[in-house]
């Protein structure tokens, strides 16, 4: 799991982002995320691109813990994915 490269696509104003993070954290577990509303031009179509290739609703949060893809906030599943 150390290795497990943890990406979130978040918006600032998602609770269920924000529960996300706060449970990576408890957990200890390292993550890079993206606030994609405060993105402007390029790079927020660059990244709701990418967002779209994992997630065809493009919904928040989308998380990607290694090759595994989950959408929302499902505290189970992800630390399933975690091997937590």
């Amino acid at each position: 799991m150390a290795d497990t490269e943890v990406k979130i696509y978040s918006l600032t104003t998602c609770g269920h982002c924000k529960a996300t993070k706060r449970l990576l954290s408890e957990c200890d577990v390292a993550y890079d995320f993206v606030d994609v509303d405060i993105l402007e031009g390029d790079e927020r179509k660059t990244i709701l691109e990418d967002v779209k290739l994992l997630n065809p609703k493009c919904s928040f949060p989308t998380i990607k813990i290694g090759d595994t893809v989950i959408v929302g906030y499902k505290e189970d599943e992800i630390k399933e994915a975690l091997g937590l």
